[in-house]
């Protein structure tokens, strides 16, 4: 069965950046577009809230956020059908708790596409109360978005939309652990700079080892360069293999010192899209995402795609 792409909507600036995204990201992959909408019961609310005036019943208040959540997506795809045309669409009102229905949904998904306000946000439905539990827990890929982010790169004016669009997008940019460089997060990179005729720019970030507080770097300043140089050959035979599968792909490898978050968070801002990777963990509670792409969650001017692996 086709996998597709899954935007999460709810009407917020946030998840309209994120369905937009998502339409660009499925027609350059040709695959359908599937636009999710949870929604809650708002009886609830109603319940336990202080009196406002408002004379609603449990019934009512049922029937009015399933009536929110059907204008919401079909609001979303009749604009983009508009700006898509051709891009096959369907929509979906799940009435559960937000995080559980897009982890179950993400199960199918090529990519899950969420509206972020970043993760120190008020809580809200694809804020850090959502977006988060579902990147730490997806095992498929998951796109963050936040309203006024750039924009994914366009065919310019006379070409084909599936032409030659090769230096129209900036870098994809990947950040690589080589002490873990896994096939999955590798895959997803390549197959978005293929998507996009953009160029791959891969950025590991790396430190000279201190032992016992002394650094050999600062002693022979040679040994930092001998590692330096280990490094990037290092990097270069994990790529080796995946340029012979994308050969069309041109790849930029860059090994820099110091702190990876910091190089990736500088590199977001000429990059169409930030992929970095998360370690699958099969703990029920807490939402881990590592350090490094907290941080790049936190601070990428570009969207960001966590890609889980083992």
């Amino acid at each position: 069965m086709s996998r597709t792409v899954i935007a999460a909507v709810d009407g917020s600036a946030e998840s309209l950046a994120a369905a937009d995204w998502a339409a660009h990201e499925a027609q350059m992959r040709r695959l359908p577009l599937h636009l999710l909408h949870v929604w809650q019961d708002w009886s609830r609310a109603f319940a336990h809230a202080p009196f406002t005036g408002l004379d609603t019943t449990p019934c009512e208040g049922a029937t009015a956020a399933q009536h929110y959540a059907e204008q919401v997506t079909h609001d979303s795809s009749d604009r983009l059908r508009a700006a898509y045309p051709g891009l096959e669409i369907s929509v979906e009102q799940v009435h559960g708790r937000p995080a559980e229905v897009l982890l179950s949904a993400a199960e199918k998904a090529e990519v899950l596409v969420v509206g972020s306000r970043g993760l120190g946000g008020l809580a809200g439905f694809l804020t850090g109360s959502v977006s988060l539990p579902v990147i730490a827990h997806a095992e498929r890929p998951v796109v963050a978005v936040r309203a006024g982010e750039r924009a994914e790169c366009e065919p310019l004016p006379g070409t084909a939309d599936h032409g030659d669009r090769k230096g129209q997008c900036l870098d994809v940019v990947l950040g690589l652990d080589l002490s873990r460089p896994c096939d999955e997060l590798l895959a997803y990179a390549f197959e978005a700079a293929a998507a996009r005729a953009a160029t791959l720019r891969v950025v590991h970030g790396w430190s000279v080892p201190v032992v016992e507080g002394y650094d050999p770097a600062a002693a022979d300043p040679g040994h930092g360069v001998a590692l330096g140089l280990r490094q990037a050959s290092a990097l270069t035979d994990v790529l080796r293999s995946w340029r012979g599968k994308f050969p069309q792909v041109e790849v930029k490898e860059q090994c820099l010192v110091g702190r990876p978050a910091g190089h990736l968070v500088e590199a977001s801002k000429e990059a169409s899209l930030m992929v970095v990777g998360r370690r699958i963990r099969r703990v029920a509670v807490g939402a881990h995402i590592g350090p490094v792409t907290h941080a790049v969650l936190h601070h990428a001017t570009t969207p960001v795609a966590v890609v889980p692996h083992l």
